[in-house]
């Protein structure tokens, strides 16, 4: 199906672009753990952020646009397949340890954005973190239509910054000046910088180029090479956390569930989140250098809400813009992401979208962006018409599951937003609703006085999402046990 899919993309349809025109490049930046409000184009005080800020003066900001989910892999994943999580394979983060660390992985025949671009014609690579499968997985990035990969294949590796390796490709490449998670020298951020910047510096307008650039800034744990960045920030209140630092850890198991200790945790996640701006800065002026810049798209969003591990604060930036929740909420601070598009002579400088997407509809978006063929799922809506100025067709809803913290769904329909907790042991718990246009920070539960609205959202929460063998909600657990106990 997958590669019936592959054919039916090559055949090339001038749909928005002329067909004379050259395909664009596209870098498309995701931030790890990275709040609403924690760049200053969408009202953060504290954190400098310049280059993000020239980025959404010559670009378009939107104000409504949303993750997968509230973590890593699935909202990864829904991104990569565009898929919601009611749909996708991956719903959460699962870890695998053997034989290689990792994550449980997408499945083969997954629908790629990597293989859409290959299609196309493009280079396509991937550096930062993947999450979505194990090297000698059916989930290895080169399996899904990238080229070459760099950077930490396992989520759970990349909770250390100075880690004892990472991947190239299919080969495991070790740092020994980190010794065995024993010390501090080689900062893989700036290690998975230097190979995108090397990568950049090797291409031309004759092939266009698809890059997913999946830094691991800001999420724990809080540590940052302590330079003028830094001192930058050194001012802030000093707030310590007490972790599990590189001297105490051994081979096995590395420190899964921990992160180094942190004497100032204000200064070093502000200057975290300054070097991610600072990375951008670097690209961008490659690309001017290489003359690629006219004709490269660049975006840039989050995965999902700010994060409150390792000694974070979010509280004390307001890291989620005013909005409620943050990491692992299905409120609007866990999905609701900043979302920055840059494309020179196309999209207009300084718009601000309200337009309602998420990360599924990336999919019909680069479709119509390399002129291929593509049937949008019932579920997506490429938003390119939105960019160009022209009539944009709207989501008749937006629906998000969460396979954590006693299971969790959200529907944003218009401008209501449904959200129903604790649905691991009760499918029909009460639903809550929102009007984001009165209420943005969700504040005011209006079920009572809006029923219907209630039970169209939940009828939306019903059709979305389908049974999972990998990810199931315990209702579906014991449904099935019971079902299997009828048969005997």
């Amino acid at each position: 199906m997958k590669y019936l899919l592959l054919t039916a993309l090559a055949l090339v349809t001038t749909i928005k672009i002329e067909a004379q025109e050259k395909l664009p490049n596209v870098i498309f930046v995701l931030a790890d753990d990275l709040g609403y409000g924690d760049i200053e184009p969408y009202g953060q005080q504290i954190i400098k952020t310049p280059e993000l800020t020239q980025l959404a003066k010559e670009g378009m900001k939107f104000t409504q646009f949303y993750t997968g989910t509230a973590v890593c892999a699935p909202s990864r994943a829904s991104f990569i397949t565009g898929q919601t999580t009611g749909e996708t394979h991956i719903r959460g983060n699962k870890e695998v340890k053997e034989p290689i660390d990792g994550q449980a992985p997408i499945l083969a025949d997954s629908p790629s954005v990597g293989d859409l671009f290959k299609a196309a014609g493009y280079r396509t690579a991937c550096f930062g973190k993947w999450g979505l499968g194990t090297i000698d997985s059916e989930g290895n990035p080169l399996l899904h239509g990238f080229d070459t990969f760099f950077g930490y294949n396992s989520q759970f590796r990349a909770h250390r910054r100075y880690p004892a390796f990472l991947w190239h490709d299919n080969v495991k490449v070790p740092i020994p000046e980190n010794g065995n998670y024993q010390r501090q020298e080689v900062y893989a951020e700036d290690l998975i910088q230097q190979h995108i910047l090397e990568y950049l510096e090797g291409q031309s307008a004759k092939q266009p180029f698809f890059m997913w650039l999946t830094y691991t800034l800001p999420h724990a744990e809080l540590l940052v090479p302590k330079d003028s960045i830094y001192a930058s920030y050194e001012h802030l209140p000093k707030k310590p956390f007490k972790g599990e630092d590189y001297s105490s850890i051994t081979s096995a198991p590395f420190g899964w569930a921990g992160y180094a200790s942190q004497p100032h945790t204000y200064a070093t996640y502000a200057a975290m989140v300054t070097r991610l701006d600072k990375y951008l800065g670097e690209i961008r002026k490659m690309l001017k250098t290489k003359g690629l810049d006219d004709n490269t798209i660049i975006i840039f969003a989050s995965d999902n809400g700010a994060h409150r591990e390792g000694g974070a604060d979010p509280h004390f930036f307001n890291s989620s813009g005013g909005l409620r929740g943050f990491k692992r909420d299905l409120y609007e601070g866990g999905i609701r992401t900043p979302f920055i598009v840059y494309w020179k002579g196309k999209v207009p400088s300084g718009k601000v979208s309200a337009h309602v997407g998420a990360f599924w509809d990336m999919m019909p978006t680069f479709a119509e962006i390399t002129q291929q063929s593509y049937t949008p799922t019932p579920h997506q809506v490429s938003f390119l018409p939105e960019l160009l100025g022209e009539k944009q067709p709207k989501h008749k809803y937006l629906y998000w599951e969460f396979h954590e913290e006693g299971g969790k769904q959200a529907v944003r329909f218009g401008d209501f937003k449904g959200v129903r907790l604790k649905v691991d042991e009760n499918p029909k718990a009460p639903i809550e609703l929102y009007d984001l246009k009165k209420d943005p920070s969700e504040q005011h539960n209006i079920a009572h006085k809006r029923p219907k609205i209630v039970k169209k959202i939940e009828e939306f929460m019903k059709e979305s999402h389908s049974c999972s063998q990998l990810f199931p909600f315990s209702w579906e657990k014991k449904t099935k046990q019971n079902s299997a106990n009828t048969r005997e």
